[in-house]
């Protein structure tokens, strides 16, 4: 596991060792991964940065392939940054991995993608194995996916994941919604309760992740629920009756929302008006994942889980330093509040 101490690498690290399987963590010691891993430390992006990968290895393969003998069965790599990284990453293991599983993103297609897209549909231009600095985000996740195919080829399976929710997050999405609602009262709920939302579990993604690994799947897979699996009613709802709090949901139209300079997704964490943005997100074809086996957990469990964390976590949740923090200003919903406009 490439990483695996913050959220959806300790979403699979959690998973294969749940499963009894031996894990091999790299990472660069900020956060303690789980107990029962065996541990190496690097800095991917650093000069010599991955020679901790580069030692003989736990020996724990045990892969039929032509030239077995693998020191690793699977990498899964999560990396979001410069392509470069995975590019490196992935060449150095090519011969010492049997599996290369890298967790992409649906934003990987080129924009707006229409309701129903599959993974045939069209993809951003511009983006390179071998960029390294700032790259946008879809161009980063779209460089990682040809860095790991030109090393592994069809031992590499693209996981191309939508909105990630869950224990562990550390983007602040549905701990954000959690730890307001839990300050009761009025809240600015937006739009209407049926609006459908699509987003995976990062527990689910990783059971599916290792199954399908497990199975040789390889190539691209829209990883995340399907349409409505949840409404945005049914999440603040749960976020109502697991915190205990009186918090009282006001929907709002969107109209008077966006009117007021509120951003979407960023401002209100998970919600997207209907239009090109909220089709991209929310509206993904994902038969193909569900065929090869993804189950999708109630959002009540996801909430629930989600919110025992947080409280474990003394209602404080981590954030990447590399993400800005998500979440309206109670001035603003304040404002809007008591507006009867």
């Amino acid at each position: 596991m490439l990483g695996g101490t913050e959220f959806v690498g300790r979403a699979v690290t959690e998973a294969a060792l749940a499963r009894g399987w031996d894990v091999t963590v790299f990472h660069r010691g900020r956060h303690a991964p789980p107990p029962g891993v065996t541990e190496l430390l690097g800095d991917r992006t650093a000069e010599d940065g991955l020679a901790a990968l580069t030692g003989p290895g736990p020996a724990t393969g045990t892969v039929d392939e032509p030239g077995g003998g693998y020191t690793w069965d699977l990498v899964v790599d999560t990396w979001s940054g410069a392509p470069s990284a995975v590019r490196d990453a992935a060449r150095l293991l090519a011969g010492r991995a049997a599996r290369y599983a890298y967790v992409s993103s649906r934003s990987v297609y080129d924009y707006p993608a229409p309701a129903g897209l599959p993974e045939e549909g069209p993809l951003v231009a511009g983006a390179s194995p071998d960029a390294g600095g700032d790259v946008s985000y879809p161009l980063a996740k779209r460089g990682g996916e040809l860095a790991a195919l030109d090393a592994f080829g069809d031992r590499a399976l693209l996981a191309r994941a939508g909105l990630i929710l869950g224990p562990w997050e550390n983007i602040g999405r549905l701990p954000w919604w959690l730890l307001r609602i839990a300050r009761g009262g009025p809240v600015l709920a937006p739009g209407t309760p049926d609006l459908k939302l699509q987003y995976i579990d990062a527990r689910d993604l990783a059971d599916w992740l290792l199954d399908a690994a497990r199975s040789g799947l390889h190539g691209p897979y829209n990883l995340v629920s399907r349409p409505g699996h949840a409404t945005m009613g049914q999440l603040l709802e749960s976020c109502v009756r697991v915190t205990g709090s009186d918090a009282e949901l006001r929907w709002t139209p969107a109209e008077k929302i966006l009117a007021a300079g509120v951003e979407p997704w960023s401002d209100l964490p998970v919600w997207l008006p209907p239009g090109e943005l909220y089709d991209t997100m929310h509206c993904g074809d994902v038969s193909k994942a569900y065929a090869a086996g993804l189950r999708c957990r109630p959002v009540e469990e996801t909430v629930a889980d989600t919110w025992k964390w947080l409280e474990e976590l003394g209602g404080q949740a981590p954030q990447r330093p590399d993400r800005p923090a998500v979440g309206l200003a109670p001035g603003v919903e304040a404002g809007l509040l008591a507006d009867p406009a």
